[in-house]
């Protein structure tokens, strides 16, 4: 594929079928038919050729690969660069993946303004796509921002009878954090006069300590908003609860691992002093907001009985996990926290798109409404159960490789780390059968499944490929393993050549 510029064709390609779907005339109904259609085809496209990127993408090289350069603003030593290794590789992949589950997702519940709901996704779907390919810094920060627009416009004109406010605690918690971006940017920018990430990487570490541990923070709050992670979580319940089935399902999917992914590309190889000295910040954080997490599940389940609430709660666990093994710096920690921020993508689309399903059906959220479900659904009481277990971490599915690779990191930089992380675990097994047990087995007074029918063709075209690939990661991981292997064995060389640099430096000054 040499001279090809797959990487821009696979982040723009979805802008085409936007404008596509812009152009569309007729009445309301063939409108919105087209609309569908083409949104459909068009993301199918463009998974198609992000699977050519992992056909071509050869596992034994470190770097960066498909790279595209060309000049964007010269007289700043600006230019686009686009690129990915073998962790941004299935980080696009899920990107691409999950777009057309979600707009299957989104068929039936949309009724109105359906052109400009399709526009939306595949806006949002070409910056989620660019951001994992982006490798300037502030083509990035473009690419980041632009995920904001779409999103915020979804949740406010499609979203549920609270949506507005939701919408607004969104887009005023992302801006936010942006701006540490933003600062951030410049003040590399003006240290190196260059955005571009590569160099960057190579050069960041020469920073003082003082400098990265300010740098980290000003990146951390950014990231922390947008992921979220506890504290600073308060927007994501409203915003996943308000949002239709299919825009919830994306927004856990893929927006919840930018955070991750981009502590993987900037925070740790481009200020790995401010990454050591923080690291116990991050274990902190994380084990805080399991155990706050678990409680809240619970109470939710019994207080409110709102099924896409428990879900929008139960997705923040899934990232301080991979936040745990990622700051271990280990080689088992850093493979395990990549593996269970797409296992749970993969995980989070299901459960959302589960409660979607349920929604649809009896246009309540009401987990007693459901219960007994398994009589009059079970097709759909076995995906679930499939996406349940996945969150458990049972041995043969996905959610079981990052998770004991995560532990296995954990336990090498501390057992007491260890203990926290598996304690924590065995809390999400309760609060998960419990829900499962309520939803599809116990048959409440108030109860009325009867008249739900099981999935039908559509329904079905949406959970058959997440249930495979859930399956297909736990028992073969090593074909997600292997392309990943030398890029982060590559990071963790970069940390740690790094900080043996500062340290003889800091000799050497004394």
């Amino acid at each position: 594929m040499a001279g090809w510029p797959i990487l821009s064709l696979t982040t723009f390609l979805p802008l085409v079928g936007a404008a596509s779907i812009l152009v569309i005339r007729g009445d309301a109904a063939t409108v919105a038919r087209n609309a569908k259609n083409i949104a459909l085809w068009t993301s199918l496209a463009t998974f198609l050729l992000s699977v050519l990127l992992w056909v071509e993408f050869d596992p034994n090289v470190a770097g960066y690969q498909f790279e595209e350069r060309a000049d964007w603003i010269p007289a700043f030593n600006i230019s686009y660069h686009m690129g990915i290794d073998g962790i941004s590789l299935f980080f696009v992949l899920l990107s691409t993946f999950v777009t057309p589950l979600c707009i299957l997702a989104s068929w039936e519940r949309v009724q109105h303004r359906v052109r400009e709901f399709m526009i939306a996704f595949l806006v949002f779907e070409t910056a989620m796509t660019g951001i994992f390919c982006a490798l300037d810094f502030l083509l990035f920060y473009l690419f980041y921002e632009a995920v904001l627009l779409p999103m915020f416009i979804v949740i406010g004109v499609w979203g549920g009878p609270d949506r507005v406010p939701a919408a607004l605690r969104f887009f005023l918690y992302t801006m936010a954090g942006s701006v540490f971006m933003l600062i951030a940017l410049l003040v590399f920018y003006f240290n190196f006069g260059t955005t571009d990430i590569p160099t960057l990487i190579a050069q960041g570490p020469t920073l003082s300590r003082t400098t990265q541990i300010w740098l980290w923070l000003a990146l951390a709050a950014s990231f922390m908003i947008k992921v979220p992670m506890w504290p600073v979580h308060t927007w994501l319940p409203d915003a996943y609860t308000e949002a239709p089935g299919g825009a919830a399902a994306l927004l856990a999917g893929v927006l919840l691992k930018v955070g991750g992914y981009i502590f993987l590309r900037f925070s740790i190889p481009m200020l790995p002093g401010g990454s050591d000295l923080l690291a116990p910040v991050v274990y902190a954080l994380a084990v805080i907001a399991l155990i706050y997490v678990s409680g809240v599940t619970v109470m939710i389940t019994l207080a409110f009985g709102d099924l896409k609430k428990w879900v929008a709660y139960a997705t923040l666990a899934h990232m301080g996990f991979g936040y745990i093994g990622m700051f271990t710096l280990t080689t088992q920690g850093l493979q395990g926290a990549v593996m269970v921020m797409l296992s749970y993508g993969l995980i989070s689309v299901g459960m959302f798109c589960c409660v979607g399903m349920l929604e649809e059906r009896a246009n309540t959220r009401d987990i007693a409404k459901f219960s007994g479900v398994v009589e009059t659904m079970p097709v759909f009481a076995f995906a679930m159960m499939v996406f349940m277990l996945a969150s458990l971490g049972v041995p043969g599915t996905s959610g079981f490789v990052g998770e004991f690779l995560v532990l296995v990191g954990a336990y090498q930089a501390s057992s007491w780390l260890a203990l926290f992380a598996g304690t924590i675990l065995v809390l999400g097994c309760i609060y998960f059968l419990w829900m499962y047990r309520l939803v599809v087995f116990e048959k409440a007074e108030r109860a009325d499944s009867s008249g739900l029918k099981d999935i039908n063709l559509r329904e079905f075209a949406i959970v058959v490929p997440l249930v495979l690939v859930i399956l297909w990661m736990g028992i073969y991981p090593d074909s997600f393993i292997h392309e990943t292997t030398a890029s982060v064995a590559n990071l963790i060389n970069h940390y740690q050549t790094a900080l043996a640099d500062a340290g003889s430096m800091t000799v050497a000054l004394h």
